[in-house]
């Protein structure tokens, strides 16, 4: 499979926004010097106009300069394509090889490291892939960044790596993923402790294998040293269950088969990881908005942000492996309260029409109406349910307020086509679950009316007091906010806490993709 790479950015920028390069710069009139890309074959750069804007602005720069010439800045160029390591990005594909072959004559070496180090600007400004190349339903803004600009000043300090890293996002969660990649890599350098399988360890066993196992977690930094004593005690235990939930596995503090399992993993797996979440965050702007919403859909959870920072977090249901819910971004504009429920199609054929053919009194017992293609309103009982299919369902199926209303109290609206929103759900118990796939593709939220009563706080008609008193009156009411507030519905399986990153399970087996677009050679 061919991935389309975000190449051509830096280029544009570059012709686009380059005060130097102006043709109104008074500075260019009839002192441009043209150099050609000598000695390289165009076809084998990666950013080829960029390069070449570049090389020229450097030759007039030096041809109208009465300055000393600067040091060569391949040295440094070098070093910050080597450093891009650090961002989940293969060095090799910028020229690595090839800046390193001696053959090759200075100024040619020296046209591949700008050309290189342009290509990685772009990669870690904007990510190395197209976003939707890999989520098609991507609509999140783009970082707004001055890559020509931020390619001067490094030439003005020689500090391109620490240009590049200026350039990355600035996220905490980008930032903290960047940091694990760092401590994933220098780990990987020392062979690792094998865990001999056997019986369960748990408090109080002693022996080789307790050993290995406080050993291994001393390598992965959730034990000291000084800690290793062959017996299971309080601290290992505790620190059993750090790994566990680090790995997402039932915190119990006992070493069964699937921690140990996870211990003996190799750390390449959780490398590879972090380099698909570093690449998402990429695709992301750099303000989701003073106030927003973000929903991690690997990890279950609504969260709500103020200022840049989470203040409160609400569990979700999220779509069936089969029912996917999609990865996009919109803004909350009104919130419905007791709503009823216009049944999709899909659903109404593929799940309803199975549970009222086994029992007809269904239907009318659990709150639809039956609306036909005139638009009136027919008696569920007078439906032959028996002689529909889902190629012929001459119906539609509404549900009103209520208890079993599949919406429950509260729907949150964000107009989009995917016709996905969120809302409170009749079967609350579910929240309980680790693992929350259940949904049609729409995000059932928990505790849904301390998030309207959030939503709503900048809407001065709206406050609590009104809430409960709309709902207490069991029909269906609509609240407009005054501000609509962005919410960001995301697919990431490595996410920040409080004390490092938490490794999710990859419900949709989406990292995939990700990583082997970012080990495809860039064309």
């Amino acid at each position: 499979m061919r991935y389309k790479f975000i190449l051509s950015i830096s280029a544009l920028a570059l012709l686009a926004c380059s005060p130097e390069l102006s043709n109104d710069s008074p500075q260019s009139e009839g002192a441009i010097v043209q150099v050609e890309i000598s000695g390289i074959e165009t076809g084998t750069l990666l950013a080829p106009e960029a390069t070449r804007e570049v090389i020229d602005e450097m030759a007039l720069e030096k041809a109208s300069s009465a300055e000393p010439q600067k040091a060569s800045p391949l040295p440094a160029l070098i070093s910050a394509i080597e450093s891009v390591r650090a961002h989940g990005l293969n060095p090799e594909h910028y020229h690595l090889t090839r800046l390193k072959d001696d053959r090759l004559s200075e100024t040619e070496r020296q046209q591949l490291a700008i050309d290189g180090w342009l290509s990685a600007s772009a990669h870690i400004a904007y990510g190395k892939l197209d976003a939707v190349s890999i989520e098609p339903d991507w609509t999140a803004g783009k970082r707004e960044l001055n890559l020509p600009a931020a390619f001067q000043d490094a030439l003005t300090t020689g500090e391109f790596q620490k240009t590049l890293d200026n350039i990355a996002p600035k996220h905490a969660s980008y930032q903290a993923l960047k940091s694990e990649l760092a401590r994933l890599l220098e780990l990987e350098k020392t062979p690792i402790t094998q865990i001999e399988p056997g019986e369960v360890l748990k408090l109080k066993m002693r022996g080789p294998r307790v050993s290995a196992l406080q050993t291994r977690l001393s390598e992965l930094e959730f034990l000291t040293p000084e800690q290793i004593s062959g017996e299971f005690d309080e601290t290992t235990k505790e620190a059993v269950k750090r790994f566990q939930d680090y790995s997402e596995l039932d915190a119990d503090g006992v070493a069964g088969a699937g921690t140990l399992n996870a211990l003996n993993r190799d750390l390449g797996v959780q490398i590879e990881q972090v380099r698909a979440n570093l690449e998402r965050w990429r695709w992301l702007p750099d303000n989701l908005g003073e106030r927003h919403l973000r929903t991690n859909i690997a990890g279950f959870t609504t969260q709500i942000f103020e200022q840049g920072e989470p203040v409160r977090t609400h569990l979700v249901i999220i779509g069936k492996t089969y029912r996917k819910t999609p990865v996009f971004s919109d803004k909350v504009e009104y919130i419905v309260f007791n709503p009823w429920w216009e049944t999709p199609y899909s659903i109404a054929t593929r799940d309803k029409l199975p549970v009222f053919k086994k029992d007809p009194g269904a239907a009318e017992r659990s709150g639809f109406e039956v609306v036909d293609r005139n638009g009136q309103v027919i008696p569920a009982s007078s439906v032959d349910w028996n002689s529909l299919s889902a190629s012929n369902f001459p119906y539609r199926l509404r549900q009103r307020p209520g208890d079993q209303n599949a919406l429950g109290q509260v729907k949150i609206m964000f107009p989009n086509q995917h016709n996905v929103y969120m809302h409170d759900t009749p079967t609350r118990g579910l929240f309980s679950q680790r693992q929350r796939a259940f949904s049609s593709g729409c995000v059932r939220t928990q505790n849904p009316i301390d998030l309207s009563e959030w939503l709503l706080s900048e809407t001065p008609s709206w406050n609590r007091a009104r809430i409960d008193s709309a709902l207490a009156t069991k029909k269906e009411t609509r609240a407009d906010l005054a501000r609509p507030v962005p919410v960001h519905i995301l697919y990431m399986t490595v996410v920040k806490e409080e004390n490092g990153v938490r490794y999710l399970d990859d419900i949709y087996a989406r990292d995939g993709k990700v990583i082997a677009g970012l080990d495809e050679t860039p064309a």
